[in-house]
């Protein structure tokens, strides 16, 4: 990796993206070609700034048979967490803007998540499964100190009894340990820490607004002791960057209290892959080429695969190293020797106390 000195001068610290490439949706697009020909073009670090949205429905039913969830609720679109790898940039596109920068600056409140919520959870229909909060963006980004609508949503589940199930790798999750420990309880939450790199240089660089490795231990640790089910998702592991951390972080999750783990092998579909491959050969030229190649290893000579499973683990000889490496530290750690299951059968919707006049 490359000290800070010695990054190109227009690199955007602080974002994962270096640039917004074209949207998918959009008819039209713009570049700059000539410095002097265009007087207000704007270059320069942007603020983050929040969009007030409004949605029809804020539980999505997901169909996918691979992603370990059935329903997702995500209380915002857009992640200032800024992840180069992150998955959710792509639907940023279907908002109208692009899956670079501007998933990072221009964040989506769903602030009328919390009623949607209620509705939801009164349809005839329901059958109380779990639900999945975080399955797209993070619920506990820095957005959520200032507008607290995962906490609503937490009150609202623990006031129907509806299980939930979460992942973030924010330390703004320990705010809201009164609810968790309450829904947990009565086993009704499980809480999942995403943690890829216990390498602070390298997540600085790959998830520069998120939490340090040693702050998500804690909170594994802090909610462990709250009685809250945790786990960790090793994801997305890259090969020739961080693979190779797989057993000291399964052996420190395990000393802070998770009893679970999981991992993805990085997966680069649609603009993800131009951002990534940007950040990669500017932050790592002197391994770019290893890197790069090897994640293709994984993919049947792509960067990305759709094939159901395939896609998340991936295949041939390098997947198949992570695959059984990781197996064995789970079992040498003892992880995943039991899977919680969340009670359904509590579920209610409150009674409405009438008025007598």
């Amino acid at each position: 990796m490359i000290a800070d000195k010695d990054l190109p001068e227009n690199y955007h610290k602080g974002r994962g993206a270096q640039f917004n490439p074209h949207n998918r949706f959009a008819k039209n697009d713009y570049v700059k070609q000539h410095d002097e020909g265009i007087d207000d073009w704007e270059d320069h670090p942007q603020k983050t700034s929040f969009i007030l949205g409004k949605s029809k429905s804020i539980v999505n039913k997901v169909d996918s048979p691979d992603v370990g969830m059935a329903y997702s609720l995500n209380p915002y679109q857009g992640c200032e967490h800024g992840c180069t790898y992150c998955y959710a940039r792509n639907a940023h596109e279907y908002w109208g803007f692009s899956a670079g920068l501007d998933f990072e600056r221009k964040i989506i409140v769903k602030t009328d998540a919390p009623e949607l919520f209620r509705k939801f959870l009164e349809r005839k229909s329901w059958d109380a499964s779990t639900i999945s909060l975080s399955g797209n963006t993070d619920c506990y980004q820095p957005a959520e100190r200032k507008f607290k609508i995962t906490r609503q949503l937490l009150e609202i589940a623990l006031e129907y009894k509806q299980p939930i199930e979460m992942i973030t790798k924010n330390a703004l999750i320990l705010r809201d340990a009164d609810l968790l420990q309450e829904l947990a309880k009565l086993n009704l939450c499980t809480v999942y820490v995403s943690i890829n790199s216990l390498n602070e240089s390298l997540r600085s660089k790959m998830e520069p607004r998120t939490t340090t490795a040693k702050q998500r231990l804690k909170i594994v640790e802090e909610l462990s002791k709250n009685g809250i089910p945790m786990g960790v998702m090793a994801a997305p592991l890259i090969p020739g960057l961080s693979d190779h951390e797989i057993p000291a972080i399964l052996k420190a999750i395990a000393s802070a209290g998770a009893k679970s783990a999981g991992y993805t092998v990085v997966r680069l579909n649609g603009a993800i892959g131009g951002i990534f491959k940007d950040w990669l050969r500017k932050n790592f030229p002197d391994r770019f080429e290893k890197v790069w190649h090897l994640i293709q290893s994984c993919h049947r000579g792509n960067v990305n695969d759709s094939r159901f499973s395939d896609r998340m683990r991936g295949d041939g000889n390098i997947a198949q190293i992570i695959s059984d490496n990781f197996k064995l530290h789970c079992r040498l750690n003892h992880l995943n020797e039991k899977r919680v299951m969340l009670d359904s059968s509590l579920f209610s919707v409150p009674k409405v106390q009438l008025s007598l006049f």
